[in-house]
């Protein structure tokens, strides 16, 4: 059976990070290895949490690993705390990667302009020197700019011309450049807004190629959309699926889950409605 080690805490309320992972993953045929950073009441956008920091832990969960002789078809590193858990997910990798493991790095570090609380400069050295170890990277705008140095509001303030996908493509080959052959970056979150409505893509860019699917702008934002996203990525190619059919069986998953959620007024902090969309990550995995 394939193998994937989710590197990423584990939060008991918000549907995000490992619970919306372990989900995905193992929905779609795929044992999910979780290697908790950190072990949470609820999501740090809740007004109060309890946290159980797991760097000092996350070293012996590797060590044990090698000790089994196991091995992983996938490596994916979510949120990171700072660089000394990024020093660990680079032990991770130094023991179990190989040419072919797909390794997918979520470059977690802010949405909108904004940064996350513990985010440095120290914490940005260490997911640069990350994405320079990752097969796909899955940064939205605000992660991309600040992985190449490009300055987020003049990049989004051009989202009504007609030139901000090729814009986004360009800042995204910055990017590209420091990865190995053959890698990918995936741009999630990108809002473009026409007179005939707004919509959300998703750009995969290679070095010889750029995909881009979008759906229409959903009404709100919620917890763990972005785990959600990049674990059926990471599961779909796993499983052998292209960049662009893992993008498009990601969004066809999340976008009615997102709607559901904002149907029902459910609190942004506790995350979609996703359990009962789990089944259409199946569809098509015969063929495949």
């Amino acid at each position: 059976m394939k193998k994937i080690a989710l590197v990423n805490d584990l939060s008991g309320f918000g549907k995000c990070s490992l619970t919306a992972a372990i989900s995905v993953v193992s929905v779609m045929g795929i044992q999910a290895v979780p290697l908790p950073t950190a072990v949470l009441s609820a999501q740090t956008g809740f007004p109060s949490f309890y946290c159980d920091d797991f760097t000092d832990r996350m070293d012996f969960f590797t060590d044990e690993w090698e000790k089994m002789n196991e091995h992983f078809d996938g490596i994916h590193s979510g949120y990171l705390a700072g660089p000394k858990q990024i020093q660990k997910v680079f032990h991770l990798l130094d023991t179990f990667q190989t040419e072919n493991t797909v390794c997918l790095a979520d470059p977690v570090m802010g949405d909108n302009g904004r940064y996350i609380k513990v985010f440095s400069d120290e914490l940005l050295d260490g997911m640069r020197q990350l994405c320079t170890r990752a097969s796909i990277t899955t940064p939205n705008l605000t992660e991309l700019c600040l992985l190449t140095g490009d300055d987020y509001g003049t990049l989004t303030a051009l989202s009504g011309s007609g030139s901000y996908l090729d814009c986004i493509e360009a800042v995204a080959q910055k990017l590209l450049y420091r990865m190995p052959k053959n890698a990918c970056v995936l741009v999630t979150g990108i809002v473009r807004r026409t007179a005939s409505g707004s919509y959300m893509g998703n750009m995969a860019v290679t070095s010889q190629s750029r995909f881009y699917h979008e759906t229409p702008c959903a009404p709100r934002s919620f917890s763990g959309t972005g785990d959600l996203f990049a674990a059926v990525i990471c599961a779909s190619l796993v499983n052998g699926l292209s960049v662009e059919e893992a993008i498009k069986k990601a969004a066809g998953f999340l976008q009615p889950a997102i709607e559901e959620a904002a149907a029902l007024n459910i609190e942004s902090n506790h995350g979609v409605c996703f359990e009962k969309y789990l089944g259409r990550l199946i569809e098509g995995m015969e063929e495949n």
